[in-house]
């Protein structure tokens, strides 16, 4: 036996004399587990979504620098959507595939996460969206960690309606997240006692709001509640504060801008611009504090955090939790180990539902400042996600 082990050790060895790269990025691998980050860092929708990728990386570093998750170290794979849903799907397979991470951490627009959910289903893999959507939907691969439609959309319609008139005029980007938050808002604005007197949609990236705005001038609404998104929101302020429309005077409530697009946008553009967020960079508690000044310390101070930067960068605290609670990267223990699991994170106290892989989140109104900063008016207390709501 003495002698077999060691010509054993021998063959050993001289294997890895043979081998030695391969063998030490192995023992390597041993010590690591890698995750996949999925976002547009080019296109018209990565105004609002490349800083995203910074909030995941800055979760990823202060998890390493604490020890990691189960003793590893996690190293992030960063791939481009490019603003393009098939190349999100074709990056999602990339990630399951080839690089076999143990989650993904990505997606903006509802069209991409539509993109890739049979991917994630199909090959078994997890991902985590931190973008507040429509809802419609219940994945068991998908965990959503911003708000769903119903605690977003009911609740800035509510308050509008209680506080600044009573007819509102609806304006968003052609695709699933408008067309679904609208269809919300309409039963909800007319069960209030308001009324909808134009619904209009321009497809994504478009910069002539032009023949829209004169529509909105004409009908003399109280409210424009807006989801346009992405790189077409820097057009649609700067051509409503050109045509000589008053924030003060006529609400508009945009359900798609947080500080962060403001930076794109420009500040002077969107003074006194309503938004419904569950996040604000203003919030003032110790997570939120702590989260800030990291971000800024790592990425400039002229950098500023928004909602679904908080989200995602949340969403990574959520997945070594679940994982270190199930003592497991395996997909379906993470997935059952995060029911009801509750983090206390920069927008305050979340929740996993216990079932529909959605969190109870709060919902707060704001009004943008000189500063590009909102001012907080109205905070909710925890809302129950109800992603499949009746209408």
């Amino acid at each position: 036996m003495k002698n077999q082990s060691r010509r054993d050790i021998v063959k050993g060895l001289a294997l890895a004399a043979v081998a030695g790269p391969w063998m030490v990025r192995n023992a390597m691998a041993e010590d690591t587990v890698k995750v996949g980050i999925l976002h547009s860092l080019t296109g018209t929708i990565a105004l609002a979504e490349a800083s995203v990728v910074d909030a995941e990386k800055l979760a990823i570093d202060e998890i390493n620098a604490a020890g990691g998750v189960l003793g590893k170290k996690i190293v992030p794979v960063v791939e481009d959507g490019a603003s393009d849903w098939p190349t999100f799907a074709e990056k999602a397979r990339k990630l399951l595939d080839r690089d076999k991470v143990a989650a993904v951490f990505g997606c903006y627009t509802s069209a991409s996460r539509k993109a890739v959910l049979p991917v994630f289903e199909q090959q078994k893999g997890l991902l985590y969206y931190p973008t507040y959507y429509e809802g419609q939907e219940q994945s068991p691969n998908i965990l959503y960690t911003a708000h769903e439609a119903t605690q977003q959309c009911i609740q800035a319609c509510n308050w509008l309606l209680a506080n600044r008139g009573k007819s509102v005029y609806l304006i968003g980007s052609d695709y699933i997240w408008p067309r679904v938050t609208n269809k919300i808002a309409r039963p909800t604005i007319v069960k209030g006692g308001g009324k909808v007197l134009g619904e209009e949609y321009l497809p994504l990236g478009s910069t002539n709001f032009g023949s829209t705005i004169n529509k909105i001038k004409a009908t003399k609404p109280d409210i424009i509640l807006s989801t346009v998104v992405g790189g077409s929101n820097v057009a649609f302020y700067k051509q409503l504060k050109a045509a000589g429309v008053n924030f003060s005077k006529t609400t508009v409530m945009a359900l798609a801008v947080s500080e962060e697009e403001v930076s794109g946008i420009g500040k002077e553009n969107v003074q006194d611009v309503l938004t419904c967020m569950s996040y604000l960079q203003s919030l003032d508690n110790p997570a939120n504090k702590k989260f800030v000044a990291a971000f800024k310390a790592k990425y400039g101070d002229k950098r500023v955090t928004g909602d679904t930067l908080a989200s995602a960068y949340t969403a990574v605290y959520l997945w070594k939790q679940a994982v270190e609670k199930a003592k497991s990267f395996d997909v379906d223990k993470v997935v059952a180990a995060s029911a009801n699991l509750e983090f206390e994170g920069p927008e305050g106290k979340v929740k996993f539902h216990a079932t529909n892989h959605h969190l109870w989140k709060q919902a707060r109104i704001g009004s943008f400042m000189a500063d590009g900063q909102v001012k907080l008016i109205y905070e909710s207390p925890l809302i129950e996600p109800n992603p499949y709501p009746t209408l």
